[in-house]
């Protein structure tokens, strides 16, 4: 049986995260082959990560990545058990390291890759919760800023065509973040939801008794004000005390916004 040195142990650690005694344990069973030790230990956490699979993911974090010249963005949600993994080290260079890969895909949502999944199969390995690539999200622009909350729990990026500010369009991040608005503009909320919404409007005021017309009206100014909270470009800007009474679209003269993404964990 081939040598099992403290210096192969200690090496094959550091790599995969695991204890010394399943370190060892793999060298003895692969006979000092380093590489079939690796295939062992990364076999059994693929095991483990089964068996904890179906444990509930209620925390995490939003991590974003952007190009050099900030005209792409890529934002990622990764969900792990608790709040103490999400504030571990590991998981959250891992989250940063899905970010990264996250830059790399077409515009759009971004699909887990192969080598997405293992880097959450080795931060599983290491802090031994359940955990799991969420969802993500690219945006190429002329302009794009992007902004994490303090806490790593909501984040936006948001891409703009024309011209732009780096300052307004973070201010309009946060923005975002705060009023969570449902699309760029009032064409982009859902049919849906609006026919919904006007369904419950008409109701309520048929139970009021209101003439016809007056109801028409009452109905057509729910809805126009239903559709402007909720499109971005029609919602007042949350930062009043810096730009007074006006509505996004209007921080942006000769911009336009293209698309934005909000993540915020658990949602």
């Amino acid at each position: 049986m081939a040598e099992i040195t403290a210096a192969m142990v200690k090496a094959l650690r550091e790599e995969t995260g695991q204890g010394m005694m399943e370190c060892k344990k793999a060298l003895a069973e692969a006979n000092g082959d380093v590489e079939a030790a690796r295939d062992l230990l990364r076999k059994r956490g693929l095991v483990t990560a089964e068996k904890k699979a179906g444990r509930a993911t209620g925390e995490g974090l939003v991590a974003v990545a952007c190009n050099a010249d900030r005209t792409s963005a890529a934002m990622v949600e990764a969900r792990c058990e608790t709040d103490f993994c999400a504030r571990n080290e590991v998981f959250q260079a891992m989250v940063r390291d899905l970010a990264n890969l996250a830059s790399s895909a077409p515009d759009g949502s971004v699909t887990e890759t192969p080598e997405m999944k293992t880097l959450v199969q080795q931060a599983l390995a290491k802090i031994g919760e359940n955990m799991s690539f969420s969802r993500g999200m690219k945006i190429t622009a002329d302009y794009i800023a992007s902004y994490v909350h303090h806490n790593g729990k909501v984040g936006v990026i948001v891409g703009a065509d024309g011209e732009a500010s780096e300052e307004v369009l973070k201010d309009i991040c946060m923005h975002i973040a705060f009023a969570n608005p449902m699309g760029v503009s009032p064409e982009d909320i859902p049919q849906e939801l609006i026919d919904k919404e006007k369904k419950i409007a008409v109701e309520q005021a048929m139970e009021a008794g209101k003439p016809k017309d007056i109801a028409e009206k009452m109905v057509a100014g729910k809805i126009r004000k239903f559709v402007e909270e909720r499109s971005l470009t029609e919602q007042l800007v949350a930062l009043e005390e810096k730009y007074g009474k006006k509505k996004v679209k209007d921080l942006l003269p000769k911009g336009k916004i293209k698309a934005f993404a909000r993540f915020a964990v658990g949602e």
